[in-house]
């Protein structure tokens, strides 16, 4: 009888670790965070989005502003479209703002940062952030500068 018990808490034990494991994994990945659907949509264009993902945060001061909610390809300017869901809390963001990617992490995972303008406007639903920097690829930086290291060898 004693030793069904010890199996009984060990059992326990392993099922509330696998639960935090779960919830460990889900806080991990930026999947625990759902959107409430309240908020507003924003549109940004960038040439390349590096490895930006769906639900990655949108940050501004470092604050989590909103997440990403949709990554497109326009195919007529071959451009990425990214629509950008602000909580409804932050609805006092300049219409000259600048939407930068970053590379936060050792694990290399990128986010949208905003750097607020100086305008009175404000962005709204369905707005477009006009002002944007693509992200950096660590390739295409290390190709010029080996090209640019090749090139004073020549002369």
């Amino acid at each position: 009888m004693n030793a069904r018990k010890i199996e009984i808490l060990v059992g326990a034990f392993m099922a509330a670790g696998l639960v935090a494991l779960f919830f460990l994994a889900m806080k991990v990945s930026n999947l625990s965070a759902v959107s409430t659907g309240d908020g507003y949509r924003l549109t940004a264009r960038f040439d390349n989005v590096g490895s930006l993902k769906v639900k990655a945060p949108v940050s501004m001061a470092g604050v989590r502003v909103g997440r990403v909610e949709a990554i497109a390809f326009d195919k007529k300017a071959y451009e990425a479209v990214v629509t950008l869901h602000i909580d409804e809390s932050y609805d006092t963001i300049p219409a000259d703002t600048y939407a930068n990617i970053f590379t936060a992490g050792l694990l290399g995972e990128q986010y949208i940062g905003l750097d607020p303008g100086a305008e009175e406007v404000f962005l709204v639903d369905g707005d477009q952030i006009v002002h944007t920097q693509s992200a950096l690829v660590l390739e295409q930086m290390i190709g010029q500068f080996l090209f640019s290291k090749a090139e004073e060898g020549t002369q």
